[in-house]
């Protein structure tokens, strides 16, 4: 069924049509999320004010159109899908305000909630919900879900923090409950609203059965249904709406800001493990747990622990654990070392008596704590890895009373047997009672969904009608629970919900059939496909965790849509379908658009590097081998041809100035059909280049400098303060501290072969990078001395594929960290200095040693939020320049005290420089800026 054309036709003159999305792909695209279903909406809004939220939302009403809100899309249970109208936040909810010292803090909903927690983590505060997926997830998800996590408990859920929330209501009405004014509008035009609230929280309160049953379901974690704990908490009415907002996952209003309490995050902390026999003894010492000063206990059973036992990293002793072996990984935080001293004696005497099979003792140990952690984080992962194409990775969150929980949890693992279920794994948060079970499941035929429909029936049975439990904890209701809402609750409760959906939504057009649904079969309809499409992705479960580090997420596709796109091309070739209009379509927002740097793959939980395939897919278009042979065997010609174009843009910026040449260039480029790339003022000045020679062998300890084809090529601008290239001051500084630098023999004809591999021709881009690999081989005397590469993304090259293990090579960062810190003095500078980590940099690990050199150097760094990799991508910031602006659109505000900003890709300084308003440069320019040598120091 169409949208109504009345409706079509003031939202189109409500909306710039760069914001409305209605074609196959992007609504293919947009009709994912993190749970097994799907829905394709018929129309995407993607809204960048309030105001256009309170326009959309009258004009749904007025049309009786439904529509559905979506921060992240990281939601679980098919709360953020929508066959009607998606609504989906823009780049302008990302406004955040720190209150009371840290003790409060005002987040709009396009937050991310690490982002929140890092703007409160100089104060020791933080938020108090913590879910999983906090480097994902939006704050108006996680307080629509009431996402919970594995420190929060019940006590700190976004519930039990609130402190205040500005809401739009189904029909367009404003409230916030910070706002007198509005606050007292509110109770003027919605007197009869109010009144009604406040009578449903009289009447449940004087239900005394009904109120009981209610502090009990809340007493444990529980998401299932809406928050009814709000009508006998409250008997102020604002509170009682302002608090069944909080869960109530977009049914009933938006969510525009909200204010949390806020927590105190402890700096110390140390992590146990504890292995015990069998089941019933590692719960029974929960409830102990329980009364003890610990942050957290996270429950794995013998499942969990042998999905992960065998991969790298992971410790011996893992292997050997019995088969009905149970461990508690255990977290305890405080303010003070000594105090955290007293935590472990404490806790530790507690659980003394209880027989262990395995323990690691508490740790403060990074290394020790990490690998604990490890454990725990890798369960999910591992049976995702595991699974067959086609099928999906289920993650179910249920709760038992914890002192119920060692039957619990034997009980699930009995219904995994009867069900087929081997692969599954349990683990959860302990001290709540709160399990998350995880397996996989196909729905590609009838006897696949039957053994769903009969697994889920039997876990409903086992979690709220034989122990009165919850079936969801922490991951919302959806439409995945929805048809169990009344099992769980009874009758009397689910009509009270059913009354309050009614009065807030009474045509029902906020997020239909999720938490409350007259459909009994609907969490089995609309399953996701997960059809086979390549090898590199077909493990993805679409979770959306990729999304924010992605520079093209906002102007084409992210990774996660990519994939959802390809998987869709490849299921509609095997049918026999036309894909030409959507591989033509896919061309630029799938493949030309994408960066391909891989940071995707850091934030994957199964390491899919969607950049891989798309590599792949450039190379299947490639079509000029023999021109990618030539330049490779004339790479040195190819380079001296970059110069001498560089050097005739630099004359004609001379000539004509800056805006004049930039206004030519951008014309040109136009008339060229965007095939000529964008001038900038930024852009480089030539390298003088002189092939360097052989000079005599000193006593001073040698190091091979490897300066990549940019540096070679590429100079500072021509408005840069700072004129000497990079190759003569990463020179200079290793002579300065007393190095010997060696060059690679006929270094100009040298490439590591990315600038092939990225256009699609990995066997050029091979041989360059064998070539290159030997001459410095040849250079480090066979390896003797270590070799120094002035660009990150040219050393992660070369130490892929895989490295040649008999050469130490360093990128700028690690061989400062390493070499030169101990060589030379630094007095830093009181300058403010912008940090911009490559992508690179961070696939190499170094990403906080920059920032620690940065710091060195001077005493105000500034590291910009949100910018994870710049889009420039090797020369994409010259051929699809608005990838680069679009990546870097937050950038200028950013840094706008920074005198300069410094990097480690010459390429990246050059988007950096041009969208920043200041100066990029190496990091090699601001630690020579600020060192002696350690001799001249000492003297």
């Amino acid at each position: 069924m169409s949208l109504p054309a009345d409706f079509l036709t003031a939202v189109r003159q409500l909306m710039p049509a760069e914001r409305l999305f209605d074609d196959p792909l992007s609504t293919l695209a947009f009709g994912t999320d993190a749970s097994f279903y799907r829905l394709i909406p018929k129309l995407v809004a993607r809204v960048e004010s309030e105001t256009e939220v309170i326009a959309l939302l009258r004009l749904a009403s007025r049309h009786q159109v439904p529509v559905t809100f979506r921060a992240a899309g990281t939601s679980l249970s098919g709360q953020a899908i929508s066959d009607s109208v998606l609504i989906v936040l823009g780049d302008h909810w990302n406004a955040r305000e720190v209150l009371d010292g840290g003790q409060r803090i005002r987040l709009q909903p396009g937050v991310i909630g690490a982002a929140a927690n890092a703007l409160l983590a100089p104060l020791q505060r933080k938020i108090g919900p913590d879910p999983a997926s906090i480097n994902a997830a939006k704050i108006g998800g996680i307080v629509a879900n009431n996402s919970s996590g594995m420190c929060c408990g019940t006590a700190q859920n976004s519930y039990h923090t609130l402190s205040g929330m500005r809401m739009l209501l189904a029909d367009g009405t404003l409230l916030d409950t910070e706002q007198p004014a509005t606050v007292s509008t509110f109770r003027q035009s919605h007197a009869a609203l109010l009144e009604q609230l406040a009578q449903l929280g009289q009447q449940t309160r004087a239900n005394t059965e009904l109120a009981e049953r209610i502090r009990h379901k809340y007493r444990l974690k529980n998401t299932t249904g809406l928050s009814l704990n709000a009508l006998v908490d409250f008997d102020d009415p604002l509170d009682i709406l302002t608090h069944l907002m909080v869960g109530s996952e977009g049914t009933l209003g938006f969510i525009s800001s909200v204010t949390y309490h806020t927590v105190a995050e402890h700096p110390h902390k140390a992590s146990a493990l504890l292995v015990f026999s069998d089941v019933e003894t590692c719960c029974r010492a929960v409830p102990i747990l329980k009364q003890q000063p610990v942050a957290a206990v996270e429950l794995l059973d013998r499942r969990s622990l042998r999905s992960v036992e065998n991969m790298p990293g992971m410790p011996g002793w893992v292997r050997e654990l019995s088969a009905g072996a149970c461990a508690l990984l255990i977290e305890s935080r405080a303010p003070s070392a000594a105090l955290l001293t007293e935590q472990i004696a404490q806790t530790m005497a507690a659980v003394a008596h209880f027989e262990r099979e395995k323990q690691v003792d508490f740790s403060t140990d990074p290394v020790v704590y990490n690998q604990l952690w490890k454990i725990r984080k890798e369960t999910f992962p591992a049976v995702g890895a595991v699974r067959a194409t086609g099928t999906t990775v289920i993650i179910e969150d249920v709760t038992f009373p914890v002192e119920k929980l060692a039957e619990g949890v034997n009980r699930l693992i009995q219904l995994f047997d009867k069900h087929g279920y081997a692969e599954a794994i349990i683990f959860g948060h302990a001290l709540e009672g709160n399990l998350h079970f995880v397996f996989t499941q196909g729905f590609d035929s009838e006897t696949e969904k039957a053994r769903y429909e009969a697994f889920m029936q039997d876990v409903a049975q086992l979690v709220a009608a034989e122990f009165g439990g919850a079936l969801k904890g922490e991951h919302g209701t959806g439409r995945n629970m929805a048809p169990f809402v009344e099992l769980e609750w009874g009758s009397d409760a689910y009509q009270l919900m059913w009354a309050i959906k009614r009065l807030l939504d009474p045509q029902g057009i906020l997020n239909p059939n999720v938490v409350l649904s007259e459909d009994p079969q609907i969490h089995l309809k609309h399953f996701k496909p997960l059809p086979a499409a390549n090898p590199i992705i077909d493990k993805c479960i679409e979770c959306g965790f990729c999304e924010p580090v992605c520079p093209s997420n906002g102007l084409t596709l992210t990774p996660r849509q990519r994939i959802v796109i390809w998987r869709d091309i490849q299921a509609r070739k095997r049918a026999g379908v036309d894909t030409r209009e959507l591989e033509a379509n896919f061309q630029y927002q799938g493949i030309d658009s994408c960066a391909a740097t891989g940071l995707c793959s850091q934030r994957c939980p199964v390491g899919i590097n969607t950049g891989d395939l798309v590599r792949e897919l450039r190379a299947e278009q490639a079509q000029h081998q023999g021109r990618a042979r030539w330049l490779a065997e004339h790479f040195a010609s190819v380079l001296k041809g970059t110069r001498l174009t560089l050097a005739l843009a630099n004359g004609v910026q001379r000539l004509l100035g800056a805006p004049r040449l930039q206004t030519v260039s951008s014309g040109l480029r136009k008339l060229s059909g965007q095939r000529l790339p964008q001038w900038t003022p930024a852009m480089p000045q030539p390298v003088k280049w002189v092939e360097p020679t052989p000079t005599a062998t000193t006593s001073k300890p040698k190091v091979v400098y490897l300066p990549a084809c940019v540096s070679r090529t590429m100079g500072p601008a021509l408005t840069n303060g700072e004129q000497v290239s990079l190759l003569d001051k990463t020179r200079a500084l290793l002579e300065k501290a007393g190095f010997e630098v060696v060059f690679p023999l006929a270094l100009d004809n040298l490439c590591c072969g990315q600038p092939f591999a990225s256009k699609g021709y990995p066997e050029q881009a091979e041989s360059k990078r064998e070539e290159l690999l030997g001459a410095l081989l040849q250079a480090s005397a066979q390896g003797r001395y270590p070799i120094y590469c002035d660009t990150s993304p040219c050393t992660l090259k070369l130490l892929q594929n895989p490295a040649d293990k008999r050469l130490d090579i360093y990128d700028p960062v690690r061989f400062i960290r390493e070499h030169l810190l101990e060589r030379l003095d630094f007095q830093p500078v009181d300058t403010a200095v912008a940090v911009h980590v490559t992508c690179s940099t961070q696939h190499l690990g170094e990403a906080d040693a920059l920032i620690a050199i940065a710091r060195r150097c001077s005493t105000q760094v500034v590291i910009p939020e949100g910018i994870h990799c710049c889009g420039f991508a090797g020369d994409k910031g010259f051929t699809l320049p608005q990838l680069n602006a679009h990546s870097l659109r937050t950038l200028k505000d950013a840094v706008q005290f920074c005198e300069v900003g410094i990097s480690t890709s010459r390429t990246c300084e050059i988007g950096l420089s041009s969208h920043s308003g200041i100066d990029y440069q190496g990091l090699v320019y601001l630690v020579d800026q600020v060192t002696r040598p350690m001799s001249i120091a000492k003297m």
